[in-house]
């Protein structure tokens, strides 16, 4: 039975992306089609990200496939649904097969969108059972992790057990995509041949923004020398010179982590790499390790200068300790960078020129600042489910577009970000343009209340 993995990410589409070109291979995609392969299906992976919609579209067509299998997430959801009723069209005995983290909450929309099969959960083992009953046409209601419609009605099997033995799955299938061009544009834009890897499933933190819809709030690690094992390969046989890990909170084990760094000195590896963590997940201990297997920047969470939001979000960490471990991670010569949203429930205008105090005391090198949005499936879209002001056609936008009461108006909040990202300029670069500019936008959102 030939099988098609793949996702409806374009880069040349995507204009934001097009300015700072960081593009990544979806790992999911990669483990699943190296887990097949091992079982000897008949599978192949087609990457979308440097096609054209038309060139990848025939390379669908052209294998003809039994089975189409889509990974989605809330920035490529509308493309997929789009393709979707194309390819149809176009192979009408073909079985269409969706998974990713934003299908977990949204199976039935996904399924009566014209999706066969919804995947719930990890896609290894689901999808192998999966593809075995297809070709056996065997019992569907036996393949635990798995939805679908039955009589017009959602039918949702067992959940399927997370898969503990993380070392027996082999290395995601990057011979299966044009992974030369993900490097070489790293290279040409960022100077390194950068890579993405995983070494963590699950996350055991209950931020209430946060989804949780793939892995779950487990904590399940790849043993250190696994993933040393995995860094040479991808040195040796593809160049990579830099990593991202992917992990949730890289940090989360000191005992794990130590391990790794013995395992980096005893095969005399070092490799530059950025990683995201929690503030007190770090020690000068665990910085002074990270800084010696060669990491070069941290992303350190907080979301909110505010105590207060922050207990909100049951972020479980103090504005202290994130301050202290942003100032301390830059004296270990590292980058240290930041997340802040804004326009969190309850969140007032004191919060926000705190969250600008917050901001300076930190002195991060990067920032990335997002207006809040309600996940569905988190505890934040719970909370704020029967306050929805503006919930637009499921098939045509994503959560990103959903609007819920706030205490001021949209213009305020879009004045708010200027606000802090040029006063965190200002204060970063000393710079009195974007110290103006703060000061500008500052004086709109008071207008804007």
């Amino acid at each position: 039975m030939k099988i098609v993995l793949t996702h409806a990410y374009f880069i040349y589409e995507d204009v934001k992306e097009q300015e700072i070109m960081r593009p990544y291979p979806t790992l999911g995609l990669l483990y699943i089609s190296a887990f097949l392969k091992d079982q000897q299906k008949d599978v192949t992976l087609i990457d979308s990200t440097f096609s054209t919609i038309s060139d990848w579209q025939q390379q669908i067509l052209s294998e003809n496939p039994e089975i189409i299998a889509f990974y989605t997430n809330l920035m490529t959801k509308v493309e997929v649904l789009q393709q979707l009723q194309f390819l149809k069209k176009e192979l009408p005995k073909t079985t269409f097969v969706v998974g990713g983290p934003d299908v977990t909450y949204n199976q039935e929309n996904y399924l009566n969108t014209g999706f066969d099969i919804a995947v719930i959960g990890e896609g290894e083992q689901t999808m192998l059972e999966l593809v075995d009953a297809l070709e056996n046409k065997g019992d569907l209601t036996a393949v635990p992790g798995i939805s679908f419609l039955k009589d017009g009605n959602l039918h949702e099997n067992e959940a399927r057990v997370k898969i503990k033995d993380l070392p027996s799955l082999p290395f995601p299938d990057r011979s299966a995509i044009p992974f030369e061009k993900y490097l070489s544009v790293w290279k040409e834009h960022h100077g390194k041949r950068t890579a993405n890897i995983s070494t963590q499933r699950g996350c055991p933190y209950t931020c209430k923004w946060c989804s949780t819809a793939v892995y779950g709030q487990s904590y399940r690690r790849n043993d250190p020398k696994r993933v040393v094992d995995e860094i040479f390969h991808l040195k040796e046989d593809f160049g990579v010179e830099a990593l991202w890990f992917v992990d949730d909170v890289f940090t989360v084990s000191h005992k794990w982590l130590g391990n790794l760094h013995a395992e980096f000195a005893k095969q005399n590896l070092t490799i530059p790499f950025e990683i995201i963590t929690r503030a007190e997940r770090l020690n000068e201990t665990v910085l002074s390790q990270l800084k010696d297997m060669g990491c070069f920047r941290i992303w350190i969470g907080a979301e909110s200068g505010s105590q207060r939001i922050i207990d909100k979000m049951d972020r479980r960490v103090t504005l202290e300790t994130v301050q202290e471990m942003m100032q301390l991670t830059r004296k270990f010569g590292m980058e240290a960078g930041t997340f802040i949203m804004v326009g969190y429930p309850g969140e007032t205008h004191e919060d926000i020129t705190a969250t600008m105090d917050h901001i300076e005391k930190c002195n991060p090198d990067l920032l990335t600042i997002t207006r809040a949005y309600p996940i569905k499936g988190t505890a934040l879209y719970t909370e704020i489910e029967n306050e929805i002001t503006v919930k637009p056609d499921w098939n045509t936008s994503t959560d990103r577009d959903i609007r819920f009461k706030l205490p001021y108006s949209d213009a305020y909040y879009e004045n708010a970000i200027r606000y802090l990202v040029n006063g965190w300029q200002a204060h970063k670069n000393k710079s009195l343009k974007n110290k103006v500019k703060s000061k500008a936008a500052y004086q709109m959102m008071r207008v804007a209340k």
